[in-house]
């Protein structure tokens, strides 16, 4: 696994030691982000679900301001803080939360004032999906022309709206899809 572009490009990331975690390719990655290019530079980004933390490390050297990893593996949450410690990025650049994923929400929807531009939700593809969205869709939690993106299988069937949150892109990659949502 290696950083694909901006101020990290190149750099080697460790991988996790077991194949439990699915790491986004680096192709996927490279995908995603040609897609996201016009709206990183300075956003806000929510790597939820962050297995590796490369998703959100990508988005930190092309210019995101700021990136939150919720990871609820004790074990991945030392790997992603040695890959951020390897790239030297500073603690101010990101927060990084032991907890699960709807837990995590939960909270933060407690905290007014708080959202982000971007998050990308990419869970083990055996999850329930819909809590997660739904929660996402509750406005405070996204910027007001914020984006979610969902991983998941090619077969897995993803509703056109949860919550606030409406489809309007999908994007597919070998066994992998990235469905787009925005506020509806």
């Amino acid at each position: 696994m290696r950083v694909i572009s901006g101020k990290y490009r190149g750099r080697k990331l460790k991988s996790p030691p077991s194949l439990q975690t699915r790491p986004t390719s680096d192709r996927l990655r490279e995908t995603l982000f040609n897609i996201l290019a016009p709206r990183i530079e300075g956003a806000r980004f929510l790597d939820l679900c962050a297995g590796t933390g490369a998703v959100g490390m990508e988005a930190l050297s092309r210019g995101a301001e700021h990136v939150s990893f919720v990871e609820q593996s004790r074990k991945m949450c030392g790997l992603i803080e040695a890959n951020l410690e390897a790239l030297r990025i500073g603690r101010n650049e990101f927060e990084l939360i032991t907890a699960d994923a709807f837990d995590f929400l939960r909270r933060r929807v407690k905290k007014a004032g708080e959202s982000f531009d971007i998050v990308y939700f990419d869970p083990p593809y055996a999850a329930d999906y819909e809590a997660v969205l739904s929660m996402l869709g509750q406005r405070s939690l996204l910027a007001g022309d914020g984006i979610v993106i969902v991983e998941h299988h090619k077969k897995k069937a993803m509703a056109e709206a949860y919550g606030g949150l409406c489809s309007y892109r999908q994007l597919k990659q070998g066994d992998s899809v990235l469905s787009f949502y925005r506020p509806g």
